[in-house]
């Protein structure tokens, strides 16, 4: 069941229009994640959401209620910031107990609830240290319990862990899903990082120059993106040009460098020129040389678990290949090597990379 529900949305800053026409709809209890790159629009709506931006067109609603006009704190959100926004002179206690004195609650259901949201952070031995104290990590634990311990309706979460440094951000983020999950409140999370989003969602919605490419899961944006915008933005992806042909019904994309592989799922689309997207670890070495194409080590990049490499396909055209690390087989540049492809697994576009051809077919 949908909670927030937003139709039609505008906002416009001065003679730019920041997001044209947007329809989102975000289900009750979820953790949905608005997802793009730097410009592309996901704060501003979170503040439009918050009440912080004014809203040039559309509705608003938190359930069945329109929130357009509605002052941010008649809202009832939370909001966690990325620089943590907790305040510098109060104890850990007195930053949660902050939101509950300002609603005049009782000093001994202020007291319980503090202790209950700072027992579920863990942060409950360091509640009477100052915020200088504290961790960045501790510090955002800190304010996630301020925001929570006022039971709002809906979080808002704006690029809460990129202050933090890497090992922390993981720990943080598993923090941040197992307490929403605990909580089970509706989560509205801003970020630019790919990996934290797909770690963390139950959704996600892509956007880009103010409009959403796509919405869906982790899975269903890495295996299935709709265009090549959300394929080179979720995780990693090679961009090959190929020309699919279409002869009695047998699809085969014929690759540049002449490998030809069959694709029998793009069966009803007609001949043209596509580009196909191909993940690192979807291609598998073999010993076959008649159905594979033959490619050159040029770099490779050992990450522990898995090996990165950079292989040319032709003259002027490189891939990236991961396979996973071997402790007794090393690949150097300037070995060759035997490459397919997994059918399944490609994706693959129109000449102008909007439409994945896909899923026309398997929608169509």
């Amino acid at each position: 069941m949908s909670y927030i529900t937003i139709n039609n949305a505008k906002k416009v800053f001065g003679d730019t229009v920041v997001i044209p026409n947007l329809d989102m709809d975000i289900a009750k209890g979820s953790l949905f994640t608005l997802l793009g790159p730097s410009g592309c629009g996901k704060t501003t709506l979170l503040r439009m959401i918050a009440g912080f931006n004014s809203i040039e067109g559309g509705d608003f609603y938190f359930g069945d209620v329109k929130i357009n006009d509605m002052a941010p704190s008649r809202r009832n959100i939370g909001m966690v910031f990325q620089n943590y926004a907790i305040f510098p002179h109060l104890t850990v206690r007195e930053n949660v107990e902050f939101g509950l004195k300002q609603r005049k609650l009782s000093k001994e259901e202020i007291k319980k609830t503090a202790e209950k949201y700072l027992l579920l952070i863990q942060m409950e031995e360091f509640m009477d240290r100052k915020p200088e104290q504290l961790s960045g990590g501790q510090q955002q634990r800190v304010a996630l319990a301020r925001a929570l311990a006022i039971n709002p309706d809906v979080l808002l979460m704006d690029e809460p862990l990129s202050n933090l440094d890497a090992k922390l951000r993981v720990d943080m983020r598993q923090a941040i899903r197992e307490i929403q999950k605990e909580v089970g409140i509706t989560t509205v999370y801003v970020t630019h990082d790919q990996e934290e989003a797909m770690a963390i969602s139950d959704q996600i919605a892509v956007m880009n120059k103010g409009e959403i490419q796509q919405v869906g899961t982790p899975k269903e944006l890495y295996h299935r993106p709709l265009n090549e915008f959300v394929a080179t933005f979720i995780g990693r992806t090679n961009i090959v040009k190929g020309q699919l042909e279409n002869n009695n019904g047998k699809a085969e994309i014929i690759f540049e460098n002449g490998h030809r592989l069959l694709v029998p799922r793009l069966s009803n689309i007609p001949s043209q020129e596509v580009r196909v997207s191909i993940r690192p670890e979807d291609f598998q070495r073999t010993e076959d040389r008649e159905k594979s194409f033959k490619a050159e080590i040029k770099d490779s990049v050992y990450l522990g678990l898995n090996t990165e490499y950079i292989v040319s396909i032709d003259d002027d055209r490189s891939i990236q290949v991961t396979e996973i690390s071997s402790f007794e087989e090393d690949l150097n540049p300037g070995d060759k090597v035997y490459l397919t492809i997994d059918a399944n697994k490609i994706n693959v576009y129109s000449a102008d990379g909007q439409i994945n051809l896909l899923e026309v077919k398997e929608n169509g």
